[in-house]
């Protein structure tokens, strides 16, 4: 029998052991190739135009995924060789050389990850009409893609996942002369010492990831910490601190409490409290590093993820913020806006449901009083009478009526954000111009508008009698401002009247906002879940492995525990609620990273990230349970020798 021939046969008679990572590089391998196929499909580069963004997008998300696969692929690697010692101690003692060993150990890894490429690719091409019907339903695009197969993404997944196992093959084969036979041996009888613990670093944790979250969740635009550190240089204090934090929370503070728990001697001795109390709190200390990632990760992927679905999730309410009517335009030539009108009126599969001429002016102000230094005092802006204003929020469906007298002025202001923008209630303006000198005092400030902010500048409502005496002095124009049924359809519509309507209009269409946040929030959603999912399969691949590996060495205790008259059901209830433990740290660490980020995030944004967030949250969480029960029901065969 040949080398060759005993690596397939160690694959097959331990593949139940190698099934979530052999699964994991597939999922990995599947993804990358889905990207690669995305990036050159032609169906999607019709529908979007050949937009650039598509491509500089999978380009950069395929770089990120090589990067951690081949980190993954490395890490899971050496758990297996770690976890083979004895039987690589036993290949020695039978006289095979360790060249031979490292040969065989060579093939058995790269056999794993040609047969995984296959297997990948296979999956890949099947899936791959499904993935882009997915990526363009999420970008809002209307097209049926066709089957195709890309020969250049099959040819490139092929040649960066073959060197991907080539190094990591090589690496296995090297391993083997760093050992010694007795240290090969010995590998499941080394324990580890009992780690010590310091009360005053254990809070020291405690306050670094409180002092990261404390600045995290401070207005980067007011905050007095944040000009002191610099704006550059904080987000980097917060991520070295709570990195940090996070590391001595595992290395030292759950050390700490484990050995409270075991000074607890009603609940230490009950039941096996006792074996596994005592094994987590030998390994935590090992495990820490392990954990610190993976919480990291965790945090990171979360974050990421929730930041793109909560985009995606709010595109129809920023760009109804923007564009609260559907059309608008400046008129100015009869025989065009007629032009227009027509084709809107006819437009099929639409009904209008207003259409308004508003008249508005132009005026220059003097803005001293608003209290900014940044920059020209001089600025320009749409100023609309308060009549018009009720009546356009009316047509919108807003509940709110305006009631301003005499130099009583509201700005509308729908990008207003504190600490940027200015405080406009109470501040008093100069409006200027050819035979204009009228102070006026702002008494409200509306965080919406009811013109689109692509049409206009920005835009103050002053009273109608203010409005009657600028008209004859300011300049004055008419804007034409539409609303109709399904704006989010109107792509043959809104094509029309672009070719209709000349630059100087401003047209400022909802649909073409909303196409360009669907296509950019949509890719942005896509390829953050795709990469959270294998991000979140190789982590918990990482936890798998180790705890097997764990579960070997604790084999031959649990065997003895169950022949002096142990339960196999307090077994695995024991395994259970040590599992727990090194599943929940991470996990609760990373949504907690994760949730003072996105509060962070939410702040500055000035929306509501809640919905989308949870939604995230929940379904990490449940992909993580899968993976903690395979790893429970894994770990109790092992140790209990059930088949």
């Amino acid at each position: 029998m040949t080398l060759f021939n005993i690596a397939g046969k160690n694959i097959r008679n331990n593949f139940k052991h190698y099934f979530l990572y052999f699964a994991s590089m597939i999922f990995s391998i599947v993804i990358y190739f889905t990207f690669v196929s995305l990036k050159y499909d032609h169906t999607i580069q019709s529908a979007s135009e050949g937009s650039d963004k598509i491509n500089s997008a999978f380009s950069g998300a395929a770089v990120v995924l090589i990067i951690f696969v081949a980190i993954f692929i490395w890490y899971s690697n050496s758990f297996f060789t770690r976890k083979r010692k004895k039987e690589v101690g036993l290949y020695s003692l039978l006289g095979v050389r360790k060249k031979q060993i490292g040969r065989m150990l060579f093939y058995e890894n790269f056999l794993m990850g040609v047969l995984a490429l296959l297997v990948g690719i296979a999956l890949g091409a099947v899936l791959s009409r499904f993935f882009v019907m997915l990526l363009m339903n999420v970008m809002g695009y209307d097209a049926m893609p066709n089957f195709a197969i890309s020969p250049a993404a099959v040819l490139n997944t092929i040649t960066v996942f073959l060197i991907i196992t080539l190094i990591t093959s090589v690496q296995g084969y090297r391993l083997i002369y760093r050992f010694k036979l007795i240290e090969l041996f010995r590998a499941d009888q080394e324990r580890e010492k009992e780690p010590r613990s310091s009360v005053w670093i254990a809070l020291l944790s405690v306050l670094l990831v409180g002092f990261g979250y404390w600045l995290a969740l401070q207005n980067m635009l007011t905050s007095q910490a944040w000009k002191t550190i610099g704006v550059l240089v904080t987000p980097l204090v917060i991520l070295v601190s709570v990195i940090l934090g996070t590391y001595l929370l595992f290395n030292t503070l759950t050390v700490t409490l484990l050995k409270l728990a075991r000074k607890r001697k009603r609940s230490y001795w009950r039941g096996l409290n006792l074996i596994g109390t005592s094994q987590l709190l030998y390994r935590m200390k090992g495990n820490a590093r392990t954990l610190t990632i993976i919480a990291v990760l965790s945090a990171t992927t979360l974050t990421a993820v929730g930041t793109a679905y909560s985009l995606y999730y709010n595109n129809r309410i920023n760009v109804a913020l923007a564009n609260p009517n559907s059309y608008m335009f400046i008129g100015g030539d009869k025989a065009t806006d007629n032009k227009a009108d027509q084709a809107i009126e006819q437009a099929p599969g639409h009904k209008v449901i207003y259409h308004e001429s508003i008249p508005l002016l132009e005026v220059d102000a003097d803005t001293t009083g608003l209290g900014q230094t940044d920059g020209s005092n001089d600025q320009t802006f749409t100023v609309m009478s308060n009549h018009t204003f009720n009546k356009l929020a009316k047509l919108q469906g807003r509940d709110e009526v305006l009631s301003l007298q005499g130099s009583d002025a509201a700005a509308l202001e729908p990008g207003y954000m504190k600490g940027i923008s200015p405080a406009y209630e109470g501040s008093t303006i100069l409006l200027t111009g050819k035979g204009i000198h009228e102070q006026i005092h702002f008494t409200e400030l509306k965080t919406y508008s009811v013109l689109n902010l692509g049409t206009v500048y920005s835009t103050l409502v002053v009273s109608d009698d203010l409005f009657a005496s600028l008209q004859p002095k300011a300049k004055s124009l008419t804007v034409q401002a539409y609303e109709i049924t399904h704006q989010d359809k109107a792509k043959e519509l809104t094509k029309q009247l672009s070719s209709i309507l000349p630059e100087t209009t401003g047209l400022a269409s909802f649909y073409s906002d909303y196409a360009r946040g669907m296509e950019s929030t949509g890719l942005m959603i896509f390829m953050g879940g795709f990469l959270g999912l294998v991000f979140l399969a190789a982590t918990g691949s990482i936890i798998y492995f180790k705890q097997l590996t764990e579960a070997s060495s604790d084999k031959a205790r649990y065997l003895i525990l169950h022949k002096i008259g142990v339960k196999k059901s307090e077994i695995r209830k024991s395994v259970a609620k040590q599992v727990l433990f090194v599943f929940a740290l991470p996990l609760a660490a990373g949504i907690a990273h994760c949730a003072v980020a996105l509060s962070a995030l939410s702040n500055l944004m000035m929306t509501s990230l809640v919905v989308p967030v949870v939604s995230c949250m929940g379904i990490y969480i449940c992909i993580y349970l899968v993976y903690y029960f395979l790893t429970v029901n894994s770990y109790y065969k092992i140790v209990t020798n059930v088949k």
